[in-house]
C-alpha cells in the first residue's frame, strides 16, 4: 500500500564520513567534544580566526594541542565543524553533512581526524 501522504522530495544527496576509534575503556561523557569557532568576514571570504573545543575531558586535551588548532584554522569554515561522540565501545569523529559534489576528505582533514583519534586512544 502506498503512503497516503507522500513526501514532496525524494532521496537526499547528503553524505557524512565517520571515523570510528575503538577503545578498551568504557566510553562516556568524557569523550564528548565539538569545535566552537570564531570567524571573520562574510560569505565566500569568511575565514576562521579561532577554534576551541567544548565538552568533556577529551575537549580539554584537544584544547592543549596547539598544532591541532593550527591545522584546523587552515581549513574551510564548513570543515572546521567537528564532533567527537562516544558509542558503546568506540568513539565517532565526524564533520558536517555534504552533498555529493562536495563530499570527500582531503589529506589535511584526514590528518586532523587522525590526530584527534590519537588523543582519544591515549586518554
Amino acid at each position: 500500500m502506498q503512503d497516503p501522504n507522500p513526501l514532496p522530495w525524494g532521496t537526499q544527496d547528503r553524505y557524512q564520513a565517520h571515523f570510528i576509534v575503538r577503545t578498551k575503556k568504557s566510553t562516556g561523557d568524557d569523550y564528548i567534544a565539538r569545535t566552537k569557532i570564531n570567524t571573520r568576514g562574510h560569505f565566500g571570504s569568511k575565514k576562521v580566526t579561532d577554534v576551541k573545543w567544548v565538552g568533556g575531558k577529551i575537549a580539554d586535551i584537544l584544547n592543549e594541542d596547539t598544532q591541532l588548532a593550527q591545522m584546523i584554522l587552515r581549513q574551510s569554515v564548513k570543515d572546521t565543524s567537528i564532533w567527537v561522540d562516544p558509542t558503546k565501545s568506540c568513539v565517532r569523529i565526524y564533520g558536517k553533512w555534504k552533498n555529493g559534489y562536495d563530499f570527500g576528505i582531503s589529506k589535511e582533514l584526514f590528518e586532523i581526524y587522525e590526530r584527534i583519534a590519537s588523543h582519544v586512544k591515549e586518554s
